[in-house]
């Protein structure tokens, strides 16, 4: 898996610039990515994946059975929660 860095480089040598200003431009648009998600709930990041932040409801303590085991047992209860799925574009699944 290519690190942050090994990013940076890449980038930097196929388009002869300078790794500072690759890497600014990587930060900013993390920063533009999170405001976004945040603000409408998706981001799309056009030739690669649309990010999309998913509300998950809070679950309430319930008792189930442990299938392997066969013995009751408990399932906690979970607050209501925000995730966030990627979801690739056409271009992406048509790469691989």
């Amino acid at each position: 898996m290519m690190s942050k860095s090994e990013l940076i480089q890449n980038i930097a040598d196929e388009h002869s610039l300078s790794k500072k200003d690759v890497k600014a431009v990587i930060e900013s648009l993390a920063t533009v990515g999170y405001k976004e998600l945040k603000k409408t709930g998706a981001f799309l990041l056009p030739g690669f994946a649309k990010f999309v932040v998913i509300k998950k409801p809070a679950t309430k303590e319930r008792s189930g059975i442990n299938p392997f085991t066969k013995e009751p047992t408990v399932f906690k209860a979970r607050p209501a929660r925000k995730i966030i799925r990627v979801r690739p574009v056409k271009a992406a699944k048509d790469a691989v």
